[in-house]
């Protein structure tokens, strides 16, 4: 078992009380981990830190910032082991997911380093003669990234990276189900020479997060909220932003559909559709929930694509003799087998391999789903997948706008031209031509519409996000005043 304290002020530091609380994975009964488990002073205190650090990193010039998040990858990639280990045993990640975390996160730092120096502004014409206008981006302040324990490492790097990049100090708010693997993220960045104070690591026990997260938000010197998980808790993130007035990056649920129109290369959608449904036992926001098929292609994708979820196994993550690792916990096995069960008995047609075994569940997919099945428009965050069959692509682009969410999207064709126009008629905040729903790379623009929140992490759209836009005049010449 693994022992993790708060990370404040470049200091492991107890909670208050020297309260604690127990990480029990998927898979082992024993503790995986035992956390800090803060305060609302601890969390305080975090924010106060990052506070008083805020105006020498502010001040930090650029290529100073770039050359601390470029050895805070380095750093993360000679670790790997250690995030590896951590995300297996608090999260039933297989090894292949981790070693992902581990180098998608580090490419997040190396493209913040490469961020530092485009964070800039332009000079506006002025109708005043004489006056010299720009605008600049500022730090916004302290900011608070709360990640999820479903890609740890990508999103706890995710929620800073950027960040840090503009100027600003951070409190990464850990997730329960995984705080050592959050904790070494801080961890990592302190090891790399970041100044005490610039970045900070808070965990709590379930049952005090709410209150946790309530008084960051609230705190004086909190200027910026991103937070990626549910929608149910991104609602709750959105109205407390709201009460102080501060901006908020959210990143949500989603059930994303993936597009088989008549003319697609079958065997390139299935592979992808495999990847996308369950890669990480289909725990992604970007899962590919959802599966339209046309008319013409249907029973040609679904014969190969019941063949590959058959192979689709699960087993221990630690063993590494099966595809797909563990699911989260019994309660996300309950539901899944609920959605399974509805579907079944309104006459979906289930395909799946070898029973499952508890949290270690195999793919399944249900095919002639319908809008009278819960599995239509609830989204299942788990190893199963829905086939909706339609007569053509205009039916296909109306089901798949048929949800409340809007984040990833896929369409599968061998006219690239009428995907691009069918792109166009999606309401999501991404869409992949030919490719799978499961997409992420540093320096693109990630977000969502509708019930999948707003904002945009990644590249230059996040400098947006995370500095305020200051107008600035000077006046080279007498002014004159009518007064």
């Amino acid at each position: 078992m693994k022992t993790v304290n708060l990370l404040i002020d470049n200091r492991d530091v107890a909670a208050e009380g020297d309260a604690t609380f127990d990480r029990i994975g998927p898979i082992a009964p024993d503790a995986a981990t035992r956390a800090a488990a803060a305060s609302i002073g601890d969390a305080g205190r975090a924010a106060d830190a990052a506070a008083a650090a805020l105006p020498d990193w502010a001040a930090l010039g650029p290529n100073a910032r770039r050359t601390l998040l470029l050895a805070a990858a380095a750093v993360m990639e000679r670790r790997a082991d250690e995030f590896v280990a951590a995300m297996q045993t608090e999260t039933g990640a297989t090894r292949s997911w981790a070693g992902f975390n581990v180098h998608l996160g580090a490419g997040m730092l190396r493209e913040a380093a490469a961020l530092t120096t485009q964070i800039s502004g332009e000079v506006i014409p002025s109708d005043r003669p004489g006056c010299v206008a720009m605008a600049v981006r500022r730090p916004a302040g302290v900011v608070l990234g709360i990640a999820p324990w479903n890609a740890p490492v990508i999103l706890g790097v995710r929620a800073i990276a950027t960040a840090l990049a503009c100027g600003n100090t951070v409190v990464l708010k850990a997730s329960e189900a995984c705080p050592a693997t959050h904790w070494l993220i801080g961890d990592v960045l302190r090891e790399a020479g970041f100044a005490a104070g610039v970045v900070n690591v808070v965990s709590n026990a379930p049952t005090a997060a709410g209150a946790v997260v309530e008084a960051l938000i609230r705190h004086r010197a909190v200027r910026r909220v991103n937070f990626t998980g549910s929608t149910k808790v991104g609602r709750i993130i959105a109205r407390l932003c709201a009460e102080e007035l501060k901006p908020a990056l959210l990143e949500l649920g989603g059930k994303a559909p993936l597009i088989v129109l008549d003319d697609a290369d079958v065997d390139a959608a299935v592979a992808a559709a495999a990847f996308g449904a369950f890669f990480n036992s289909g725990q992604i926001c970007m899962s590919t929930e959802r599966i339209i098929v046309t008319a013409g292609v249907g029973d040609a994708f679904m014969a190969k694509f019941a063949a590959k979820v058959a192979t689709l196994t699960a087993g221990d993550p630690a063993a590494g003799t099966a595809p797909l690792g563990a699911v989260i916990d019994r309660a996300a096995t309950a539901h899944i087998a609920e959605l399974v069960e509805d579907a079944v008995a309104q006459g979906a047609v289930l395909y799946r391999g070898p029973p499952d075994d508890g949290v270690l569940m195999g793919a399944a997919a249900l095919d002639h789903v319908t809008p009278a099945m819960r599995l239509y428009r609830e989204e299942s965050f788990g190893p199963i997948t829905a086939i909706i069959r339609v007569a053509d692509a205009d039916a296909a682009i109306r089901v798949a706008n048929e949800t409340d969410y809007g984040l990833t999207s896929a369409i599968f064709s061998r006219d690239v031209g009428q995907a691009l126009q069918l792109a166009a008629r999606l309401q999501v905040g991404m869409c992949h031509i030919n490719g799978p729903t499961v997409h992420d790379e540093a320096q693109m623009p990630f977000g969502g519409t509708k019930a999948s929140g707003y904002g945009r992490f990644g590249g230059r759209a996040g400098i947006a996000e995370f500095t305020e836009l200051q107008w600035i005049t000077i006046d080279t010449q007498p002014v004159h005043y009518p007064i």
